[in-house]
């Protein structure tokens, strides 16, 4: 039963995923990926609290269901090869070390945050 946890959690995370790319792309008038810059960060930060605040089912549903549908690696790599495709090659790489140095930052903040939160 703990893969009904997870598919509830993603029912959420691929809409919210979905909308705030959207929500923040549309007001930037760049070719930065923008919108999948800001899920993978914020899902990053949330993984980490709920690494340090949850445990079992809980880890499923948010962790690995919201989290894991709410962050993209599969798009991240799709608009990091457009951008260098496209002859944006700087803005492939900032895409690429950005993300990277964000999420892995975001994550950590995030552990620290459940941790002081919720004494994790």
């Amino acid at each position: 039963m703990n893969w009904l946890l997870v598919v509830a959690g993603a029912a959420v995370g691929a809409p919210v995923r979905y909308l705030v790319d959207r929500a923040v792309q549309a007001r930037h008038d760049s070719v930065f990926p923008w919108g999948t810059f800001t899920v993978n960060a914020v899902g990053s930060l949330v993984l980490g609290a709920v690494v340090a605040a949850a445990s079992g089912q809980a880890q499923l549903l948010l962790g690995t269901g919201f989290c894991g549908a709410l962050t993209t690696y599969s798009t991240f790599s799709y608009e990091s090869l457009r951008l260098a495709e496209r002859g944006w090659s700087g803005l492939a790489v900032a895409n690429a070390v950005g993300s990277l140095a964000v999420g892995l930052g975001a994550a950590f903040a995030g552990l620290r945050l459940g941790e002081g939160l919720f004494g994790g």
